[in-house]
């Protein structure tokens, strides 16, 4: 099914964004419904609502569009968000609301300003700049997050924990808070979304199972299922 959003990313550096997007629904189309997988990821999301503060997720989401709709979004990479949020990742996890909860009328300001933009484009790059000088102000993300990204694309999270000098049990609150998973959850969002990436180049499933640490290809098809909701063919 051709998806008829539109829907575009742009590459972002800085701020622990990793893009912006945009997405519109024609006047005239049918409704949509976009199913939404976990990356690990937190997005600020503008609508003619507001601002929606979504994920991070532990399982496929519904993200219904009606006609006339439009979006304009910035993505936080893996444990980039609380600190501009103001909220632990685990306080979001597997939700949709409203950024005036964390941030009061500076939410509301920031929705007006990107309503008040002339284009999609403007939209997005008036969002943007918002969360960018937001999280100038913000405190820094936790130092374990790139630390444990890295070592759990490679290693078991006991090796994890020991490289950090932590318990298992405090790596996983500080897991919990910087990336809403524990640190297993997480491993195993980050290889599914590898594995989508490996699948997408046009590598045989096999291989990707193989290239994405998965003891086999009916592994990565019964973990896509519980991740995606959906087997890893439907989702390409």
């Amino acid at each position: 099914m051709v998806n008829p959003t539109g829907y575009r990313e742009v590459p972002e550096r800085g701020a622990g964004l990793v893009c912006s997007w945009t997405a519109a629904l024609p006047a005239g189309a049918e409704p949509f419904v976009q199913r939404v997988v976990p990356d690990g990821c937190v997005d600020l999301i503008w609508s003619a609502d507001g601002i929606q503060v979504a994920g991070p997720d532990t399982g496929p989401m519904p993200a219904a569009l009606r006609p006339g709709a439009e979006m304009a979004a910035v993505r936080f990479g893996p444990g980039a968000a609380p600190p501009v949020l103001g909220v632990p990742a685990d306080a979001l996890r597997d939700g949709r609301g409203p950024l005036r909860d964390l941030w009061g009328g500076a939410a509301d300001e920031l929705a007006e300003a990107v309503a008040g933009a002339g284009s999609r484009e403007a939209r997005r790059a008036v969002l943007v700049a918002g969360v960018r000088a937001r999280a100038a102000l913000a405190g820094p993300v936790d130092p374990l997050v790139p630390v444990v990204v890295a070592g759990l694309a490679g290693g078991s999270v006991r090796e994890v924990a020991d490289a950090v000098g932590l318990g298992e049990r405090q790596l996983r609150r500080r897991s919990l808070a910087a990336f809403g998973y524990g640190p297993k959850t997480l491993q195993r969002v980050l290889r599914f979304q590898r594995a989508l990436g490996l699948a997408r180049s046009g590598m045989a499933l096999a291989d990707v199972a193989q290239a994405a640490g998965y003891a086999d290809q009916p592994h990565l098809a019964n973990e896509v299922r519980a991740l995606a909701g959906a087997p890893v063919r439907a989702l390409l």
